[in-house]
């Protein structure tokens, strides 16, 4: 049955939901013929997470938009690159690097994390390189013993990065400090290449908001022992994500979420340190 011309109907709506459509004045929905035109019910909470959804996408259209030169290399793809971040996920294969109380390995951890900021460099349009894709280190098959797959596997790394133009290295790493369990925080450290300095104290600064409130640290050069960042003739920065020797740190670095806040905390300050 139709409704009376000029009548008006009550509309009940479902609890937490609203009305999408075209309301006429004094919250009247216009009828033709008896029927409402357009109308779209939608929970209230789905419409807030939509409108946040637009705001987070018009500010990072804007961003990439009007950003530095590693945003717009995205939408520049016929333009030469100036530079190529090369994301190294420290040790892996037989070299799993330091190990936790409870066992966790930091080659897996460097992995992971070594991803996410990979995609996050990439996602922002900056040209990447990785040193291994995967679990196994990089070195030559004719390596037997640990020492010699060790020492090949730093050499090959080292020529990766030396033979790409433009490039800038970025090591993650775990760190420990048996001696001193209460120990954390991540730091970042920066080799004798022009320019690491910088992007290093870049870096430090993002991850002391991110992650290292109450435990804030400052970037520091490199000790010379450390072979990759001293033959490599690119700038570099090697990360120390946290301290497998803490166990609630090595709690934080075993959980995705966590991983992610650094990932995101380390290309925001690359990004900002490449165009500063």
């Amino acid at each position: 049955m139709q409704p009376e011309a000029g009548r008006r109907l009550p509309l009940i709506l479902p609890p937490g939901q609203a009305i999408i459509g075209n309301m006429g004045s004094a919250g009247v929905i216009p009828c033709s013929e008896g029927v409402p035109s357009v109308v779209i019910l939608i929970r209230k909470r789905h419409l807030a997470y939509g409108l946040l959804l637009c705001c987070f996408v018009a500010g990072l259209s804007a961003v990439l938009w009007h950003g530095n030169a590693a945003f717009t290399a995205a939408f520049a793809p016929e333009a030469p690159p100036a530079l190529t971040v090369v994301v190294d996920a420290g040790h892996g294969g037989e070299d799993g690097g330091a190990v936790a109380g409870d066992g966790t390995v930091e080659s897996g951890l460097n992995l992971a994390i070594a991803r996410r900021v990979r995609d996050l460099l990439t996602f922002a349009g900056v040209p990447t390189a990785v040193t291994r894709e995967g679990e196994a280190a990089i070195y030559d098959p004719g390596s037997a013993t640990l020492r010699e797959k060790k020492v090949s596997d730093l050499h090959n790394r080292v020529e990766l990065v030396n033979a790409i133009p433009g490039a800038v290295l970025l090591s993650i790493h775990q760190n420990s400090l048996p001696s001193s369990p209460s120990t954390q925080g991540a730091q970042v450290f920066w080799n004798r290449q022009a320019g690491a300095e910088s992007l290093a104290a870049s870096i430090q600064e993002a991850l002391n908001t991110a992650v290292n409130a109450g435990h804030e640290k400052k970037a520091a050069q490199v000790p010379s022992s450390v072979y990759l960042m001293k033959e490599i003739t690119a700038p570099g920065v090697l990360v120390e994500c946290g301290f497998l020797s803490n166990a609630g740190e090595t709690e934080r670095l075993k959980d995705p979420a966590y991983q992610t806040r650094l990932a995101a905390a380390i290309a925001s300050g690359l990004l900002t340190g490449l165009t500063t």
